[in-house]
């Protein structure tokens, strides 16, 4: 057990802090983003190490999007002295992330197949275009991204299996719970900002 502690400490941390960020997430606390920015940096190296490269480069753009979540969350209450709403999608909105979903997909399905050695690089692409999206909604409380990430952590759960990941599967069972509980929770503050 201590040699699994050591040899996965930085898996092991990254798990606990997204778990952290994750509970902030649903409490729509601004806090959230310094952990989100916090288990994006263990979690490049994780990755890397696994050959995930579609998910190491997603963790790039999730220490971004921390940072301009952290903006945005903080800009909204500062200018209004209200938090920023949670909303629902619309329909011009779910359209143009609809086409970002599709550049995404395929252009991370085009550099894994031609150059490297991924192992899933079909479902590699597919949850990580559809992270990149969830992120986005979640940086403007959109409602939805809750539901995009059940079915990217659902395929990531068998993904991480596979490759002996287990904290990090254990993680993504908890984050699907989780993100039921946040969509539930985030329904109930509709309008109420």
């Amino acid at each position: 057990m201590v040699t699994y502690l050591q040899t996965n400490w930085i898996e092991i941390t990254g798990a606990i802090l997204s778990l952290i960020y994750l509970y902030l997430s649903i409490k729509q606390k601004i806090s959230l983003w310094i952990f989100g920015f916090l288990c994006s940096a263990m979690y490049v190296v994780v990755f890397f190490q696994s050959k995930f490269y579609a998910d190491m480069t997603l963790q790039f753009y999730y220490l971004m999007v921390s940072v301009y979540g952290w903006i945005k969350w903080k800009l909204g209450k500062q200018n209004t002295g209200y938090e920023i709403p949670v909303i629902y999608i619309s329909k011009c909105m779910s359209i143009y992330l609809g086409l970002i979903f599709v550049f995404v997909f395929c252009f991370y399905y085009f550099i894994l197949v031609r150059f490297t050695d991924s192992p899933f690089p079909l479902g590699d692409s597919f949850t990580t275009a559809l992270s990149v999206v969830a992120t986005w909604m979640l940086a403007r409380k959109v409602i939805e991204n809750w539901l995009l990430w059940i079915v990217a952590d659902g395929l990531l759960v068998g993904m991480f299996i596979y490759k002996g990941l287990f904290p990090t599967a254990l993680l993504f069972v908890i984050y699907i719970i989780m993100a039921v509980i946040g969509y539930r929770q985030w329904k109930k503050t509709i309008g109420k900002f």
